[in-house]
């Protein structure tokens, strides 16, 4: 078997990376989070694992790296870490799908849950040592709609069906009409969407406009998926119940931000899937994929460049 040299651009010092021990002997192993780490091993490279690294060290090392054959990224998003000359060259591109759609499907319910067991109330009324029992609303037979129907859509759908939810799905080949059932329709509403240009803006003021009163969003998507100044006048009118949100256009969320005030917003500072073995996890599907590679096999979870997901 062939040996191959890795890029793997990466603070070296982190604990996961334990797991490239396990890669075939004679594998040649470069790692560091600066491009003068990479120097000597770049032009003899054939793959590059990237972790938590800035794009701009991305595209500065894959220049370096004209033998370059396949780039995994450990995340699913991959929004900013695409640039043109990724994207127009014949190297394989995968990601890390599927790995954290256990804990958003887990993190979705919990958010559904929160509005129709009236959670925030509870504990309200708890600070206040206030008795006062009132009407909670079940999951069952309520109308959960996804908006992007990959592995964490299909994740949350398989859940929500097991509390009796009526759901229905969209992904990009899904007609118009189909999209705007979801947004008139639903009592919740999932956005799961990847950023592409495509979905940029895909629910705004004509979307938030058209959805019941009671609808709760949930977004653990990307968050500029969502207009979020339509967003937000949506919750301070009461134009829509409530929301759920792991993303957001500026991450941190800036102080000051008008979510951080809103009753009716649960905020999640991007780690609903931050789960005690997420990047152990992360690691372990690279080094199934590593040994698709070194073996010839389909490799999973190719990316679809041009578009972006």
């Amino acid at each position: 078997m062939p040996s191959h040299t890795l890029l793997v651009l990466n603070d070296p010092a982190a604990a996961y990376l334990k797991w490239l021990d396990k890669l075939p002997a004679g594998t040649r192993i470069a790692a560091g989070a600066s491009a003068e780490a990479f120097r000597q091993s770049a032009p003899e490279a054939d793959a590059m694992l990237v972790g938590a690294v800035p794009r701009e060290l991305v595209e500065e090392v894959f220049s370096m790296a004209p033998r370059l054959r396949w780039v995994h990224i450990m995340w699913a998003g991959i929004d900013s870490l695409l640039f043109p000359a990724l994207v127009e060259s014949p190297v394989v591109l995968t990601n890390g799908r599927g790995v954290f759609a256990r804990s958003l499907a887990e993190f979705a319910i919990a958010g559904m849950l929160w509005f129709a067991k009236d959670i925030c109330r509870m504990r309200r009324q708890q600070r206040e040592q206030r008795w006062e029992k009132f009407i909670v609303e079940e999951l069952h037979g309520r109308r959960l709609g996804i908006i992007g129907h990959g592995s964490i859509g299909r994740a949350v759908a398989a859940l929500a069906a097991g509390f009796g939810m009526k759901v229905i799905g969209v992904g990009r080949r899904s007609p118009r009409e189909e999209f705007d059932e979801v947004i008139e329709t639903s009592d919740f509403i999932l956005v799961s969407a990847p950023l592409t240009a495509e979905t940029r803006g895909l629910v705004g003021e004509d979307e938030f406009r058209r959805m019941k009163p009671e609808a709760v969003l949930i977004n653990i998507g990307r968050g500029p998926v969502v207009e979020e100044k339509a967003l937000i006048a949506a919750l301070s009118t009461g134009r829509i119940r409530g929301a759920v949100l792991d993303v957001y256009d500026e991450e941190p969320l800036p102080p000051g931000h008008p979510f951080w005030s809103l009753d009716n917003v649960l905020l999640s500072p991007h780690c609903a899937d931050n789960t005690p073995t997420w990047l152990d996890e992360a690691m372990q599907l690279f080094l199934e994929n590593f040994a698709r590679y070194a073996s010839g096999e389909p490799l999973r979870n190719v990316v679809d460049k041009k578009a972006g997901y």
